[in-house]
């Protein structure tokens, strides 16, 4: 579709054009990219497994079944991933549900991947938190009862870089 033909569409005209019946979302679906209706987490996901697994110092990722709370991905070894993934560089990551043990300090998984995404939907960035990282830097949303990290630079900067564009 043209520019201009855009410009005419309304907005629910427009987001249809991303719907599941577009073209490019079922080939991602039919390509096992997307598993849920979480695109940019999905995206996210891809693309922190596909990178760890073409990294020879880096560990082996296989994806988790869709819908397990707090764990993404396992490595060969059986460490447990959470991956969260962002549109920007600063901002926040999506929610850490089970407040009380993390509080606890009941540890959920043993890494955290941070995928940051450029304005094409391109990787920008991939950082990695330990778990100790994660408690350090971690916020608390009381409106909606979770846990989130909040990305700036200063966390950026006292956490692995793992891919940087």
């Amino acid at each position: 579709m043209k520019e201009n033909n855009l410009k005419k569409l309304s907005v629910e005209d427009l987001v249809k054009q991303i719907s599941p019946s577009s073209l490019v979302i079922k080939e991602l679906w039919n390509r096992g990219v997307l598993r849920s209706h979480n695109i940019v987490g999905d995206l996210g996901e891809y693309y922190a497994v596909k990178y760890y697994n073409k990294i020879k110092e880096l560990p082996n990722l296989t994806l988790a079944p869709p819908g397990v709370k707090n764990v993404d991905a396992l490595s060969r070894e059986g460490e447990i991933y959470s991956i969260k993934c962002v549109t920007s560089v600063t901002g926040t990551t999506g929610s850490f549900w089970d407040p009380d043990s993390i509080k606890s300090n009941k540890k959920k998984f043993e890494y955290l991947i941070i995928v940051i995404l450029d304005e094409k939907y391109q990787v920008n960035k991939i950082l990695q938190l330990s778990w100790d990282d994660f408690m350090k830097h971690k916020k608390f949303n009381k409106r909606m009862n979770n846990y989130n990290i909040s990305l700036t630079q200063k966390l950026i900067n006292k956490v692995k870089t793992v891919y940087k564009k």
